[in-house]
């Protein structure tokens, strides 16, 4: 049995929490400072597995001492990006294994920097993205002889969109505005630089539905390092539905909002509902030569939102949720395999959707996708696999 530490009892937090504990055969503790919130999501699930605490995990003395009292041997971060380094090193102090879902750059600085050299397994950027997309673009890349340019597109978007902003706040607002005000890493002619956020548009369209794509952080994680030196262009933008871009670039940019995020929280909270009619968009391109031939492979995917434990749960929530708990499940299978600072593209595509966990990704996906992307007014036709084969 093992026994597994997920901090945060928010939207991801309580799906990751259920989804171990009705597993059988993870021992789970849900801390968040809201021993109600934890609570909460225990009493959903019964007596299998799952127990509720009341902890304040950006308290160093508070973590440490429950680390020592039950003793996980794994802990999961679901908390805001910015309170990750502190666990990362709670976990290293007490020799566990840990897990996050950040797309912070920094945070993930840091946390490679607490693993090193470390006996047990320090896995950031787990779940959509960074995370499954790095996965599926890993897996595409092996297909390769020569490498040209990789394309990493992910779009969380309301199925029914009806204001300004065409969108819905599926996922943590300070996370959302990190994405859209910090550096982008992407290659460039062979190097790795730091592009613009909200820049590079371009159209792409995915069963006849238009969408808007352009840069924003994090999401490439360490592809980029990976594969830099063998590759021309690389980079990661989000879809949004067209016309989105436009009104982000306006609250960040020309009202000086990135300058004033505590104030852009409120008013996006304030305005933007959230939603469980969600659709998560996974698309990936990468062309090189193949043989001797130039080619281009796809992976495409649509996912819906699922009822899982008699609960309705949004896309964003699934794909993220079952990310890092597809990557806790084979990390524990082979623990001497992963040690220090794990990459997400070390884990195969074909693996985690095979996982028990990973399968959610199949399970709610749109089987008939076809897409086309264009970029500087040239459109070319994408062929979509639904796994990871040629």
């Amino acid at each position: 049995m093992h026994r597994v530490l997920v901090l945060g009892a928010g939207k991801i937090g309580a799906l990751i929490a259920g989804l171990l504990a009705d597993a059988g055969d993870y021992q789970v503790q849900l801390a968040d400072v809201s021993v109600d919130a934890a609570r909460g999501v225990a009493r959903a699930h019964g007596r299998r597995g799952l127990a509720a605490h009341g902890l304040d995990a950006s308290d160093p003395v508070a973590l440490d001492r429950h680390l020592s009292d039950h003793r996980p041997g794994v802990v999961i971060s679901s908390l805001p990006f910015y309170c990750n380094p502190g666990v990362a090193r709670a976990a290293r102090r007490h020799g566990l294994h840990y897990f996050d879902l950040t797309e912070d750059v920094e945070v993930t600085r840091s946390v490679r920097a607490t693993a090193e050299g470390a006996d047990t397994a320090f896995v950031p950027q787990c779940g959509l993205a960074p995370g499954f997309v790095s996965i599926a673009a890993n897996e595409l890349i092996s297909h390769f002889d020569e490498l040209r340019s990789v394309k990493l597109r992910v779009g969380a978007l309301p199925q029914h969109p009806n204001n300004v902003l065409k969108y819905s706040l599926t996922w943590s607002t300070e996370g959302l505005i990190n994405e859209y005000g910090n550096p982008c890493l992407a290659i460039s002619e062979g190097r790795l630089v730091e592009a613009a956020p909200l820049e590079g548009l371009e159209e792409i369209e995915i069963d006849g539905t238009p969408y808007e794509a352009f840069n924003t952080s994090g999401g490439l994680g360490s592809l980029g390092e990976t594969y830099g030196s063998r590759c021309e262009t690389m980079n990661y933008k989000t879809m949004r539905y067209p016309g989105h871009c436009e009104q982000v670039r306006l609250l960040m940019n020309d009202l000086k909002l990135n300058q004033d995020r505590a104030t852009l929280k409120r008013i996006l909270e304030n305005a933007v509902p959230q939603t469980l009619q969600d659709v998560v968009i996974v698309y990936v391109a990468v062309c090189g030569r193949q043989g001797g031939e130039l080619r281009e492979e796809n992976y495409v995917n649509k996912v819906y939102p699922q009822e899982i434990a008699g609960r309705l749960w949004s896309a964003i929530q699934v794909t993220t949720a079952a990310g890092v708990t597809a990557v806790v499940d084979l990390v524990l299978k082979r623990p001497g395999d992963y040690r220090g600072f794990v990459r997400q593209e070390q884990f195969r595509l074909p693996e985690i959707l095979a996982n028990r966990f990973g399968a959610w990704y199949a399970n709610g996906a749109d089987k008939t996708v076809s897409a086309r992307m264009v970029v500087d007014g040239t459109a070319g036709r994408q062929r979509s696999l639904a796994g990871a084969g040629r």
